[in-house]
């Protein structure tokens, strides 16, 4: 029997290999321009066509590469950024695995022309399908331009996967703005089909955020600074009032490079708990500095998950840090001061031996009472006027008791008139008469009688899926009825959020939305739905265009149903809102007429039913 093993080609391999480092053209853009700036790059140009499908280029005025440089920066595992083992530990580049021009290459018809500030010439390597088809001198600027062609042409799988050209070109501008944020001194500027998207001088970080998200953003921040032996915190928190209903603008940095990281989020949202409006997350541009020997960024290819050494002690610094920048700018009451007398509390780790407990001395013979009056047998407690009771104490139950036959009375009056009024009126299927009872606990939960017990109704989720079926409805069966305003709101949208409108823009108009663009990132809003008058149309846009992002990472659900849940999630009435009886027995009867009114559209429970033998258990 022959051998079964074998090696792969190194073709084959890099191919694999991109699977993980190279997902889609952001993963290009991202890869390229970190290395761009570990080339110490003052500038660099990103100039995209057809959302990276037809061309990635990056640009950069850094060191540039000689000539046996830039062919083996190819080859896997060709690095600059470590030589041992040793120096993973003391990591500060973006890069260092080697891994990210060698999957480009492999992947996709790759050029290269990059000259140093000493040469006279530059050098240009094409390379197709991991093979160099050309190498020779060129004419070009001090730096590197990388061209990255009709990627996954020859992995025809993963180029059919690719989404939509707006869907691609988002992914683009997040990994632009990681980086962007990341290096507020280098000049970015972005470029899709010859219209410039971004141009970003150099500055410090309140201006690169307004840059990037708007100029709305320069009031909506506090800065964050706090110094510490384990982990330097600075940067900006949102004030609450401006937070939104989902995951947006929320950064990690830990020493200049992005991260994602769910524990430290929650340290945030601890910090900003009871302030925040229902289901809502705030904006924040969080960055750490820390010694490379106590992070571990070796975990991941993408290399956005680190470790820290002391993970328990940052998430406490992370909390204390948001807590007291809140509260530093009156967003919330503070007890501090000031840093004045500060001290530095030192952290236990393995090897710091365990403290001792203090010695306390205790006198077993001390009597509190002795010596006291209260210890003498004399004293006598008496009751005064204050310790007596009311004299005609009586009169408690004699009032109780007339005002229970009162009610009584009251109550069979009224039974005899509801018997007269509704003689003849049979009893529903659930037990309810005709009239039947509704109540709201706490504008968040509608009560109702049915035969078998209590039924519990969630109010919110109730609607959403009431709107849902009916805008997903709507999109199927032509547009619903729009409602002209009178005066067009007009704003501003950033590009992460202008390519989202571009990609539903035509699904917004089915359900009522008119929507007209303006020069560069302006937009109008000339109309919208007639159902929701009593919502602005601008909070309701911006709340779609949240929503809608917010279930982009859900492969489960299509475009179509993913703008209808949108609108749904953006148009329910809110936890809070008092509703009348007439409103809701009317949502009542449009949850029971849905296709599925057990669940909402993200598959929670509208419904519960509290029966009869658990409210007797309860009495038991």
């Amino acid at each position: 029997m022959t051998d079964i093993i074998k090696l792969l080609p190194d073709s084959v391999a890099n191919q694999i290999a991109a699977g993980e480092v190279i997902q889609r053209p952001a993963s290009v853009v991202k890869e390229l321009t970190e290395n761009a700036v570990d080339a110490d790059a003052t500038e660099i140009s990103v100039v995209i066509r057809d959302a990276g499908r037809t061309l990635v280029q990056v640009i950069d005025n850094g060191t540039g590469m000689s000539e046996t440089d830039a062919r083996l920066a190819f080859e896997r595992h060709a690095t600059s950024k470590i030589s041992t083992a040793d120096d993973l530990f003391t990591i500060i580049t973006k890069g260092f695995r080697g891994e990210a021009l060698a999957s480009i290459a492999a992947v996709s018809m790759t050029e290269l022309r990059t000259r140093r500030e000493e040469d006279e010439a530059g050098t240009l390597v094409e390379i197709n399908n991991s093979r160099v088809t050309r190498q020779e001198p060129c004419s070009c600027a001090v730096g590197s331009v990388f061209s990255v062609r009709s990627l996954f042409y020859n992995v025809p799988a993963r180029r059919k996967f690719l989404k939509s050209d707006t869907t691609e070109f988002r992914h683009i501008i997040t990994e632009f703005q990681r980086v962007a944020l990341a290096h507020p001194r280098i000049r970015f500027n972005l470029t899709h089909n010859d219209q410039e998207i971004y141009r970003l001088p150099s500055g410090n970080h309140r201006q690169r955020i307004v840059g990037l998200f708007g100029k709305h953003y320069n009031q909506n921040l506090v800065t964050v600074e706090t110094a510490t032996t384990i982990v330097s915190v600075t940067g900006f928190a949102g004030k609450p009032e401006n937070a939104r209903r989902s995951a947006g603008e929320q950064f990690f940095f830990v020493n200049n490079r992005y991260i994602r990281h769910p524990y430290l989020h929650r340290a945030v949202m601890e910090a900003y708990q009871g302030l925040l409006p229902q289901d809502t997350v705030p904006a924040y541009f969080i960055y750490m500095t820390a010694d490379p020997a106590s992070i571990d960024v070796n975990i991941h290819p993408t290399k956005t998950e680190i470790k820290f050494e002391d993970e328990r002690s940052v998430w406490q610094i992370m909390l204390a840090s948001i807590r007291e920048a809140l509260g530093r700018f009156n967003v919330v009451p503070s007890l501090d001061f000031g840093p004045e007398g500060a001290v530095e509390i030192p952290v236990i780790t393995g090897s710091t031996p365990p403290p001792s407990p203090p010695h306390i001395e205790v006198d077993h013979t001390f009597n509190p009472f002795e010596g006291t009056e209260y210890n003498r047998p004399e004293t006598k407690w008496k009751w005064d006027a204050d310790h007596n009771p009311p004299r005609d104490w009586e009169s408690l139950f004699t009032i109780t008791a007339r005002s229970s036959e009162q009610g009584s009375g009251a109550q069979a009056g009224s039974e005899e008139n509801g018997e007269r009024k509704g003689r003849g009126q049979s009893q529903s299927e659930d037990g309810n008469t005709a009239q039947r009872r509704f109540f709201q606990v706490k504008n968040r939960y509608i009560m109702c009688p049915v035969i078998s017990g209590i039924m519990m109704i969630d109010q919110r989720r109730a609607h959403e899926r009431v709107l849902y079926e009916r805008y997903l409805a709507s999109l199927g069966d032509g547009p619903r009825p729009a409602q002209v305003s009178l005066f067009p709101v007009e704003t501003e949208l950033n590009p992460g959020e202008m390519a989202i409108l571009e990609e539903i823009a035509d699904q917004l108009r089915l359900l009522g939305f008119g929507i007209k663009k303006g020069k560069g990132n302006n937009v109008t809003i000339t109309g919208h739905p007639a159902d929701t008058r009593n919502t602005s149309p601008l909070t309701m846009l911006e709340a779609i265009i949240s929503e809608y992002r917010h279930t982009l990472n859900d492969p489960s659900i299509g475009a179509r149903e993913r703008v209808a849940l949108s609108m749904a999630r953006a148009s329910a009435i809110q936890y809070g809102t008092p509703l009348t009886h007439t409103e809701m027995e009317e949502l009542f009867d449009m949850l029971f007429a849905c296709s599925m009114p057990n669940y909402s559209p993200t598959g929670k429970t509208v419904m519960n039913i509290i029966t009869l033998e658990e409210l007797d258990r309860r009495f038991s």
